[in-house]
């Protein structure tokens, strides 16, 4: 999540010179490298069981590195951390997963702290002039902090609250060398996770990293959400002030609300609510728009005083092809009427099946239901971290009875963020301890059902008045 941070932080550049980036990530590939190579060379000596042992402590050693590299590099190589977070790495001894994707998350908030003297700078050039020629008022203290930008709160001239992202200096640089030398991870991101296909992944991952450090083109994203929510009746998305932004600064409609902490401490009913509200959110932004938003991490939501809930952060999403969503829908709706051959051939067609003949429909259909029970079950659940600790385990644990299946099936890069969507979103409702019945909600989306609850009535109602 974002950080708050001190008004006197010293500045700290962002390391862009192309030489000293690329170094470490050379330095990275090329140390591992050989570590691995006489991790195998010894292991040929060791019995099964101290081969294993040594595989997974030099995996866990390249997990270490990996997180220290990405965390020192800030910009792309921290965003490339964070997604990489949501992929399971086979390697990684099972008692220590969780928390290896839990540092790769983590990156995150470990934030470059920036002194206002310098974002000013970046806005300034951004903007033409002064901030005084554009704001009433600009409160330096910014309000967050992540990855690639800062957030600051002021006032338009016109006596709007808005909230403004500036992008950090030398941030953009750094990030196109990232980009060019992502390449050089995928021998790591093969050891430690065989079944990936590590280079389309990777190259998924350059094309949302692109995306999200031009503001402008999330600029658009958020028009395009804004609009597909305008007048919504619980759901609320900042509107975009187009003359205030440009390519490294982001001005939106501020919206003041409770942070999801606030929200965790809630009654029952009101934490259903607001969870319902989420989930129906990014499955319907899914399946109205095609729009695969990536980033549903807690910080992105605030409940307002007027039962609302505010949407934030829209750099991470993937405009999905009509064809390929309407193969996951059907792949979904075969997954919950138990069509084993069905599974089978939309796996198969969407990619996730390298090699379709080595995969058994009825296993593979029973791979699914019991990773996707919450989703694909219908009936009250009221879902808390165990639980999606629980599914996540027999999801992608060794000890699953499906794991020689996983590890041979791949991701198609158009899946990715849909994934993660999900895996986040997933989280998050556990986190809530939310209560609903998630698989007659999400038949909703994937098959067309009628609302199932009040809310789904309401928005119903609200997306026939606009038709």
């Amino acid at each position: 999540m974002p950080t708050r941070m001190a008004d006197d932080e010293k500045t700290t550049k962002v390391p862009k010179s192309r030489l000293a980036r690329t170094a470490r990530f050379g330095s990275l590939v090329g140390g591992q490298g050989v570590k691995w190579t006489a991790t195998n060379a010894a292991n040929r000596l060791r019995s099964d069981e101290k081969a294993q042992a040594a595989t997974q402590a030099r995996a866990m050693d390249l997990a270490d590195q990996l997180v220290k590299q990405l965390g020192q590099m800030k910009g792309a190589a921290m965003k490339i951390g964070q997604v990489l977070s949501t992929v399971d790495f086979d390697l990684i001894p099972e008692e220590e997963r969780e928390e290896f994707k839990a540092r790769l998350a983590a990156l995150r908030d470990d934030a470059p702290k920036v002194a206002f003297k310098d974002m000013r700078k970046v806005a300034e050039q951004d903007l033409g002039g002064p901030l005084k020629e554009f704001f009433a008022r600009f409160d330096e203290q910014p309000i967050a902090a992540a990855s690639i930008g800062q957030v600051y709160r002021a006032a338009t001239h016109d006596g709007d609250e808005v909230a403004v992202k500036i992008q950090y200096p030398g941030v953009a640089e750094a990030v196109e060398t990232d980009l060019r030398n992502v390449q050089l991870l995928v021998p790591l991101l093969k050891r430690m996770a065989p079944g990936m296909d590590a280079k389309a992944l990777l190259a998924e991952l350059r094309e949302r990293i692109a995306d999200e450090l031009d503001y402008e083109i999330e600029a658009q994203n958020q028009r395009r959400v804004h609009r597909a929510f305008r007048g919504h009746p619980y759901v609320v998305v900042p509107a975009v002030h187009t003359a205030l932004s440009g390519r490294r600064v982001l001005v939106t409609q501020f919206v003041d609300g409770e942070t999801f902490e606030a929200v965790k401490r809630r009654s029952d009913d009101e934490r259903d609510r607001f969870a319902e509200i989420a989930f129906r959110f990014f499955y319907g932004l899914l399946d109205r728009e095609r729009i695969a938003a990536g980033d549903p991490h807690p910080g992105n939501y605030l409940l307002c005083a007027d039962g609302r809930v505010c949407f934030l952060d829209f750099g991470l999403i993937r405009h999905v092809d009509a064809d390929y969503l309407a193969g996951e829908q059907a792949l979904a709706r075969a997954v919950v009427h138990g069509d084993a051959e069905g599974v089978h051939h939309w796996l198969a067609t969407l990619g996730y099946l390298p090699e379709p003949d080595e995969f058994d429909p009825e296993r593979v259909l029973e791979q699914l239901q019991t990773a996707g029970e919450w989703y694909f079950t219908t009936g009250f659940r009221r879902l808390d971290p165990e639980y999606v600790r629980h599914l996540v385990e027999v999801g992608s644990s060794p000890r699953s009875e499906y794991f020689d299946y996983m590890r041979r099936q791949t991701l198609p890069p158009q899946a990715l963020l849909i994934r993660r969507m999900e895996g986040l979103l997933f989280g998050v409702l556990g986190e809530l301890r939310a209560g609903g019945d998630w698989g007659r909600l999400a038949l909703e989306y994937i098959a067309g059902e009628p609302p199932s609850t009040p809310l789904g009535q309401a928005e119903a109602a609200y997306l026939g008045a606009r038709a």
